[in-house]
């Protein structure tokens, strides 16, 4: 056994709130198998965060630089030691290697229980809150120095669930009437392009339930578009599993119905796996390094909050998402659905992660008014305990996008760092998206309905400009004058949280974009670089 162990950083846990174990997992099933995720540490130079000054194009040109590398080769060379150590660590405790992707920085290792656990020094415990039964460990995990220096996060041992669907109001065929998602597509000015998406792939994250073919023919007969094609990934054991949770059910319909109206010509390819931070990770790591369907665009309406994220799960899930952002791949995250506090009790205000993070575009929630085919009144969605997340990260500092934004001091301890959200849309379940569920239709609201609209937006200026937007961030915040500010209402729950005003805010960021002044843009950055600083 290896000697000289230190502990990984950022991989304490606690026990599980409230529950006591049911039984040591080494005790119940020492021969079970398990399979963890051991991500390496980032040893990238580049930093898309500090280039606030940088325009769009020359963003963009930075990206594409990066894409165009083969980065499987590249990072095989470059984490060849590294690779070497964790096989060698492996070897000395009995664990097998089952898979490694370079690309991914990703090595994956599998062994019994006992040995795992002798492993990283750490003893696993079931639990079940009522719902579900999971795995879950407390305290820090170790492991011989020459390895933890060079891991970024080991994933998988603890099966918690970490994160929630961010929608609202499941589907109730006796709910107001919503609106059909491409009539929500054409009230925010989507462009009509040649393809309406047809040479862009839109990656879809799902954490749990499924889809029905006969759904979406359903759904998409409804809106007069053809069904898309929709291809089902399963990643680290997630299955397209249809009718074992409805709420989950929900969401994966009003993902693909979403993005697939907004942007009807667009394939969708959706992600399936489990609802744990392995999981997560996986799912993100394995759409933008997937060299098949090749997604332009992610659409993320699963998260958390931030302080419900070990160090280690947060650090390799950022990594992920910049790995997004150098290989120009959009990211959209919803903002979440219980307003500033983000469901928690503390008395404290909370942002939803990975919408907090800095490379990933937050969306946030509204709720109109239309008549005739237009909007006649925008507000803040907050109604009944419900409504859009968003504030000030307490994990992430300003990057230098938001330097120029005026983005407001945290509620907590009055300190300036990352604002989310940085867009919004039509999320409030009164004047949400028509879905079809099992047969039936309804209406659903939810932030995650916010995150896939504009996905299906980027698709369309993906097409247009026939350049990916990639790290769009910059020139979002260079381009105020493509968003319409929402200024009535707040997001505030027990008196904590943020208002709504001029310029961005907390409730909804820059504001409501529209289309088609947003692909002019973009089309602007694809010809020539953009006179204003980012």
């Amino acid at each position: 056994m290896p000697s000289n162990y230190v502990e990984i950083p950022g991989s304490h846990r606690e026990s599980p709130k409230d529950l006591a174990p049911i039984a040591a997992v080494h005790a119940a099933t020492a021969a079970e198998p398990i399979e963890i995720s051991v991500y390496l540490k980032d040893r990238g130079t580049d930093d898309l965060l500090k280039q606030g000054a940088m325009s769009g194009a020359e963003a963009a040109a930075a990206t594409m630089a990066a894409a165009s590398r083969d980065v499987s080769n590249r990072r095989a060379v470059d984490y060849a030691d590294d690779f070497t150590a964790i096989a060698e660590f492996a070897t000395e405790t009995g664990l097998a290697i089952v898979k490694q992707d370079p690309a991914r920085r990703l090595i994956k290792l599998s062994g019994p229980i006992d040995k795992i656990e002798a492993a990283f020094r750490t003893k696993l415990h079931y639990y079940n809150d009522g719902q579900q039964g999971f795995r879950a460990r407390s305290g820090s995990l170790s492991a011989p120095a020459f390895v933890a220096d060079r891991v970024e996060a080991v994933l998988g041992l603890d099966t918690r669930p970490i994160a929630k669907p961010k929608l609202t109001h499941h589907i109730d065929p006796h709910a107001t009437v919503g609106h059909l998602p491409n009539e929500i597509a054409k009230l925010y000015g989507f462009p009509r392009t040649a393809g309406m998406g047809a040479s862009q792939c839109i990656a879809i994250i799902e954490l749990g339930g499924g889809f029905r073919d006969s759904d979406n023919r359903k759904a998409f007969n409804a809106m007069d578009l053809m069904t898309p094609r929709i291809t089902a990934i399963s990643v680290s054991g997630g299955q397209n599993q249809p009718g074992r949770d409805l709420d989950a059910d929900g969401e994966v319909a009003l993902d693909i119905q979403v993005a697939g109206g907004a942007a009807p010509g667009a394939s969708l390819a959706v992600y399936f796996a489990p609802n744990t931070v392995q999981g997560f990770v996986d799912a993100i790591t394995r759409a933008v390094h997937d060299q098949q369907n090749r997604p332009s665009v992610i659409s993320i309406s699963w998260g958390s909050a931030e302080r419900k994220w070990t160090g280690q799960g947060l650090a390799a899930m950022t990594t992920a998402l910049k790995d997004a952002a150098l290989l120009n791949v959009t990211v959209l995250a919803a903002a979440g659905d219980d307003l500033a506090t983000d469901g928690l009790s503390d008395g404290r205000a909370h942002t939803d992660f990975p919408a907090s993070s800095p490379f990933v575009i937050g969306c946030g929630g509204t709720v109109i008014d239309t008549n005739n085919g237009s909007i006649t009144g925008e507000a803040v969605w907050n109604r009944n305990g419900k409504g859009t997340g968003g504030g000030i990260s307490d994990r992430f500092e300003l990057p230098g996008y938001q330097s120029a934004a005026g983005i407001p001091k945290s509620v907590n301890d009055r300190k300036v760092r990352r604002g989310v959200p940085d867009i919004a849309g039509d999320a409030d379940p009164l004047s949400g998206f028509s879905v079809v569920v099992g047969g039936i239709g309804g209406t659903i609201g939810g932030t995650s309905a916010v995150a896939p609209l504009f996905a299906g937006l980027f698709a369309l200026v993906n097409e247009a400009c026939d350049k990916p937007a990639g790290f769009a961030l910059p020139l979002l915040y260079g381009s105020a004058a493509a968003f319409r500010p929402v200024v009535q209402g707040n997001n505030k729950h027990g008196g904590i949280g943020y208002d709504a005003g001029p310029g961005w805010n907390a409730c909804t960021g820059l504001g409501v974009p529209d289309g088609n002044k947003l692909l002019a843009v973009f089309k602007q950055a694809a010809g020539g670089p953009v006179s204003a600083a980012v």
